[in-house]
């Protein structure tokens, strides 16, 4: 993942939409990111996360928020870390293959805007080091966003 960041800031165009933006973060993080089965973004709408721009199978596509892995990182409004999706109390099967997840929030004008959620197959597949890096990822996002 070292040439993440350093693609995300040339690839990502402040010009362009925000989903269009999100659609090529995705793509960029599948490309970069090994043992995944899921990478996408849920977008905040009053009190529900919506389905965003993504790669994988299909996705549940409305999340409240405090339910799930999801809707606990916007409730807590923080990365979350899951070794083992199925001890998580209240998480949400979209793909039953799935083990371990990370959540990272998105702000935009210092207000909750959404969340990048990447999934795995593999247990303990996220640690602080992926943390770190996926943070640094969405600030380079939240940058590209158009703030207005």
């Amino acid at each position: 993942m070292e040439n993440l960041l350093t693609e995300a800031n040339y690839l990502l165009n402040k010009e362009d939409k925000w989903y269009t933006i999100l659609a090529n973060a995705s793509a960029l993080l599948n490309l970069h990111i090994k043992n995944i089965n899921w990478v996408g973004f849920y977008i905040l709408d009053n009190n529900y996360l919506y389905l965003g721009p993504f790669i994988g199978k299909p996705a549940c596509t409305k999340i409240k928020v405090g339910c799930g892995v999801c809707g606990t990182c916007i409730k807590e409004n923080k990365t979350i870390i899951v070794p083992n999706v199925h001890e998580f109390e209240g998480h949400i099967a979209c793909d039953s293959e799935s083990n371990s997840e990370i959540c990272v929030p998105i702000h935009i004008n210092n207000k909750l805007f959404g969340l990048l959620d990447i999934d795995s197959t593999v247990f303990n597949r996220f640690n602080n080091d992926d943390k770190l890096i996926l943070e640094e990822f969405v600030k380079i996002l939240e940058n590209k966003f158009d703030k207005e």
